[in-house]
């Protein structure tokens, strides 16, 4: 399925259809809220015996529903 994306060609058209498809304004946020999922799922990871308690939106302004 994914054969060829070593092609930079490939990976050129690959890009230029996500960016048509969801714009230059939406591509930051995705890629932001890729990165803090990828981000807690390492931490979850890394550290297993701490409970994740609070969503990355809540962490980053403290806010806690507790």
């Amino acid at each position: 399925m994914f054969s060829g994306l070593e092609n930079p060609t490939r990976l050129l058209h690959l890009f230029a259809v996500i960016l048509l498809l969801f714009g230059a304004k939406r591509l930051p946020e995705i890629g932001r809220g890729l990165g803090s999922g990828i981000h807690g799922f390492k931490k979850a990871l890394t550290s297993p015996d701490e409970e994740v308690l609070t969503s990355p939106d809540e962490a980053a302004t403290g806010e806690d529903d507790r």
